[in-house]
Formats: C-alpha cells, sequence, structure tokens
C-alpha cells in the first residue's frame, strides 16, 4: 500500500511517499481503506518539528480520518465489513475522565496516522461515521469536532441560553459555534475579517467582533452582553490573547484552553482568575464517549461541518503549507479517493 512518511524533523520537505506491506488485523482490530483524511495545526506543529513532543520517526501523519472497513480480525464484535468508521485520537481512551487517557496512543503521533491508502485501528478507537455526512466531512470529526464538543458538553455542561465566545474561525471554533447554536445558546465570535464574521453568522453566531480593529475585544464582549461576559469561552490563542478572554469572562465563566496559535510566551495575571472565579482547563480533545454522543447530536440536528478546502490526498505537503499560512475558514481535508 502507499502512504506518506515523515522521515526526518524539521519540515514539509521530508514528507515522502513509500511503500508499506499490507497490513492485516490483529485480534479486536479492524482495517479500513481511508476515503479521506483532515489535517490539525497539531500536525503542521509535528512535520515541521515544533511540536512539543518529539515522536520516533519514520511516523505517518495526521490523527483525523473516515474509511470503510474491509478487513476484521477475531473476535471483532463492534463493526462488520463495509461499515464507515472513523478513527478516535485517543486510541485507549474509551471514556470517563483525561486519566484514563494514555500519551502513548495518539494517533498521528506516537502512533501512525490515517495519511496512507489503509489504516489498522484497534476497534475500540473507532465510531461509526454519522450517515448523513460525505467522506469530506466525516474526516474532521475526530479532533476539531470532539475538542469543541468536549469543551462545551462533556465537561461544560452547557445550558440554553448562556453565552458562548468562539475566538476565530479555525476548525474548533465553528464546530463550538454549530454545537452551541444547536443547543440554544447565544454565540459570539472574534475574527480579524468581518467578512469571516459574516459568514459565521451565517452559521449560527449571534455576534461578532473584529479584533482587528477593537485589540480590546474582551470589553467589547462585555458591551455586547450588557456587562455580563461569556459563559464559555473556546480560547485558541494561548497566552497573548487570555488577558483578553479573562476580560470578557463572566463570573464563574468557564475558560477551555484548546490552543496557542498567537503563540506560546506572555504573561497571565491569576489575580484575575481569583477575581471572577473563572474555571480555566486545558481541552485534550476528547474521549470515544464524547465523540459517539457528539455523532448522536449531529445526526439529530442535521448539522455538516465547515469545509475550506479539498486536496488530493498525495498532496499533503501543500495542504498542510496552506493551512499553516491560508488562514482558512474551517477544514482542510484530503480525499483519498483521488
Amino acid at each position: 500500500m502507499r502512504t506518506i512518511e515523515l522521515q526526518a524533523p524539521g519540515g514539509i520537505e521530508n514528507l515522502r511517499m513509500v511503500e508499506r506491506p499490507m497490513p492485516k488485523p490483529g485480534r479486536q482490530e479492524i482495517i479500513i481503506r481511508v476515503k479521506a483524511s483532515a489535517l490539525n495545526y497539531r500536525d503542521v506543529e509535528i512535520v515541521r518539528g515544533s511540536y512539543h513532543t518529539i515522536f520516533a520517526l519514520p511516523l505517518v501523519p495526521l490523527s483525523d480520518g473516515v474509511g470503510e472497513v474491509v478487513a476484521a480480525g477475531a473476535e471483532v464484535s463492534r463493526f462488520k465489513v463495509g461499515d464507515r468508521v472513523c478513527g478516535t485520537f485517543w486510541q485507549r481512551w474509551v471514556g470517563g475522565s483525561f486519566v484514563m487517557a494514555e500519551a502513548s496512543y495518539q494517533r498521528g503521533g506516537p502512533i501512525d496516522g490515517m495519511l496512507s491508502e489503509l489504516a489498522r485501528l484497534d476497534e475500540q478507537a473507532a465510531v461509526l461515521a454519522p450517515s448523513h455526512l460525505s467522506d469530506i466531512e466525516a474526516a474532521t470529526l475526530a479532533c476539531a469536532g470532539v475538542t469543541a464538543w468536549h469543551a462545551l458538553f462533556t465537561e461544560g455542561n452547557l445550558r440554553p441560553g448562556e453565552t458562548v465566545l468562539s475566538l476565530g474561525t479555525g476548525g474548533v471554533s465553528l464546530f463550538a459555534v454549530q454545537f452551541a447554536k444547536a443547543a440554544g445558546a447565544r454565540v459570539i465570535v472574534t475574527s480579524s475579517s468581518d467578512e469571516k464574521l459574516a459568514r459565521a453568522k451565517e452559521l449560527g453566531a449571534h455576534d461578532g467582533v473584529n479584533y482587528s480593529n477593537n485589540p480590546d475585544w474582551g470589553s467589547a464582549v462585555l458591551e455586547l452582553t450588557d456587562g455580563r461576559g461569556a459563559d464559555h469561552i473556546i480560547e485558541v490563542g494561548g497566552p497573548q490573547s487570555f488577558a483578553q478572554s479573562l476580560k470578557a469572562a463572566a463570573r464563574c465563566a468557564q475558560i477551555n484552553v484548546i490552543g496557542y496559535l498567537g503563540g506560546s510566551e506572555g504573561a497571565i495575571n491569576p489575580l484575575d482568575i481569583f477575581r471572577r472565579q473563572v474555571r480555566a482547563r486545558g481541552i485534550p480533545v476528547g474521549s470515544r464517549e464524547s465523540f459517539e454522543a457528539m455523532n448522536r447530536a449531529i445526526a439529530v440536528n442535521g448539522l455538516r461541518p465547515v469545509i475550506d478546502r479539498v486536496f488530493p490526498w498525495q498532496e499533503a505537503a501543500d495542504a498542510l503549507r496552506y493551512l499553516e499560512h491560508g488562514s482558512p475558514f474551517g477544514k482542510v481535508v484530503l480525499d483519498h479517493t483521488l
């Protein structure tokens, strides 16, 4: 089978198409023919060598993907040949708290990912894809979708009428907009582009704040909420935006720390957390239990992920460059059928 490996650290140019032996399923394992895979900023960092963890090479990148089961090993009971499944990010986090996750079982690093014609999955590390989604759409769910769901519902217990502040218009942020809207929450989005804010409102956001025109966007959120602030914040900017997120937070708000697109350097005043009694927590994607709950909600509400651009999977290097520099609105996906 053909697969794309990262053969040396330090750059996208170190990706190579290679031939590997056809995988065979072990006990309680399935083999899927990958139909589509999706990119996350984590993948960019792993490939360019700036991720906070170093993985053994060669490595097949990408944690997100969907495919058709083409073989099943002994004692497989959750799936059958012909089923369409998505792999999970955490291979051994079925449910419960993050204590149950094992760092050495993350797909796309250190375990080989989905940038291949075929992939071998433990049957406990896969879920059925929502039937109304295309392969391109279903490929986006494992990280971005589950992260937003886990933050707002598994951990956040979001309730109708609360206010969700979603920073930016990347994959996680737009999933949060759709989920929060479906749950009856008020949604505020930030972006440096008025055009993107308008598109976010078409998805269900109630208000938008252009942080390029208004660097003090935390105060703008307070003004939009009559001084109350946001109850749930999807924080993807890192230390550079965290101070404004605190300013925008309601009393006893929940700030979900997901990314650091604005950089990893910066200062945070813990007194600001104390004054508002804010709960700040990291969201490490989520468990299979969260994934399955999210898929039920997606199916019931007929939600569809937002796709920015699709590349042939052989052009993964170009897709990674586009994700890194193109400022997409939604997800960047690779089509493995081309």
